[in-house]
């Protein structure tokens, strides 16, 4: 278990040295981004404690189970957060696992838990979580989001791209650590919105694998010309 302050704004929360979950603070209290594998929540309830400040908002970046393993008891610790996530993944945690029209026509790939939770909103494209903006990058799963914090260029792009076993966009296989890989919905989409990313000029890459990247616009374009061959 590792807590880290990666910036004033931004704290990662880690078990297993490759299960990552993160905390925004904003002044209103703290965003949680992604509650990781089922145990996970208590990590992050022992950060928000050390931060001081209550968690008020829950966003998700999809509906892996290492995404939100951790949600329904996390949930049942705050009742009063809101639970942000996309339409999509909001379709996928009731059990709904069809594809929107114009979507790619391949198979579903990882663990889609069934949780009780239910969001209490959703969110699209370009829409506002306090200082987050959401950035719609389907791929790794069809309703996948990130999100860019426009106060100091922080990216928490989920698993749109690792950076564990090395940096690579989702779909493309890192032996080291191939799961998110083997877990991708559709490779060519992921590497468009991994293009739609860098176009972002992001300061630091936080992912759901590895570790944060400083300035990683360099490594993120080679990712994206590995993904692209």
């Amino acid at each position: 278990m590792a807590i880290r302050e990666i910036t004033e704004n931004l704290v990662q929360i880690t078990k297993f040295g490759m299960m990552n979950s993160y905390l925004v603070k904003e002044d209103d209290g703290l965003t949680v981004i992604d509650t990781g594998m089922a145990g996970m929540e208590k990590m992050i309830l022992q950060a928000a404690e050390q931060q001081g400040q209550p968690i008020k908002r829950i966003v998700l970046t999809h509906a892996h189970s290492d995404h939100i393993g951790g949600l329904d008891p996390l949930k049942a610790a705050v009742p009063d957060a809101d639970v942000i996530t996309s339409e999509q993944s909001a379709r996928f945690i009731a059990g709904d696992k069809s594809l929107a029209a114009g979507q790619a026509d391949a198979p579903l790939k990882g663990d889609f838990p069934s949780v009780e939770t239910r969001p209490t909103r959703t969110v699209v494209d370009g829409d506002t979580i306090g200082s987050l903006k959401v950035v719609a990058t389907p791929g790794h799963t069809p309703g996948h989001i990130a999100f860019y914090d426009q106060r100091d260029g922080s990216l928490i792009a989920g698993d749109a791209l690792q950076t564990l076993g090395g940096v690579a966009v989702a779909g493309v296989i890192r032996w080291l650590f191939p799961l998110p890989g083997f877990a991708t919905w559709h490779k060519p989409t992921a590497a468009q919105s991994a293009e739609k990313l860098l176009a972002l000029n992001p300061k630091r890459l936080a992912i759901g694998h590895g570790r944060v990247l400083e300035n990683p616009t360099a490594a993120m374009k080679q990712a994206i010309a590995v993904a692209k061959k």
